[in-house]
């Protein structure tokens, strides 16, 4: 306990960070947003016909994204939800750049009534170390 009094601080800071690494693993997973790697998302492609979704902004994705892709910038997304209702129990793979923002349109594709959305961990730019095509 004295060393924990003295050293305050540092035990706050390497607490926080320990809570904020914890975040980052298990995030998701507590939020309820179910994560694909690129395998996985290539069978939800191919033998479930999964609609890409692409929620990166207009430049981002004309620097090249996933062929048959549907971008809806993720700023857009809650004004133009009511274009994907013929997907609404189909499943939907999210993308963005790292999967960051597609995690937040996974939240609100969920709260509008979507059954099967998928967050494509690493986004993109996991897409191409996986060196998977890309459209640009």
């Amino acid at each position: 306990m004295q060393f924990i009094s003295n050293n305050i601080l540092p035990v706050s800071i390497a607490l926080i960070s320990g809570i904020m690494l914890l975040w980052s693993v298990f995030g998701n997973r507590i939020r309820g947003i179910r994560e694909v790697d690129c395998t996985a998302a290539l069978q939800l492609i191919n033998h479930k016909n999964a609609l890409l979704l692409d929620v990166r902004e207009e430049g981002e994705y004309k620097l090249g994204h996933i062929l048959n892709s549907t971008l809806i910038p993720l700023g857009q997304l809650n004004g133009r939800v009511n274009e994907l209702e013929r997907y609404k129990e189909c499943p939907i793979v999210v993308i963005c750049r790292s999967g960051n923002r597609s995690g937040s349109a996974c939240m609100t594709l969920g709260k509008h009534g979507f059954a099967q959305i998928y967050n494509l961990a690493g986004g993109i730019t996991a897409w191409q170390k996986a060196n998977l095509p890309v459209k640009k």
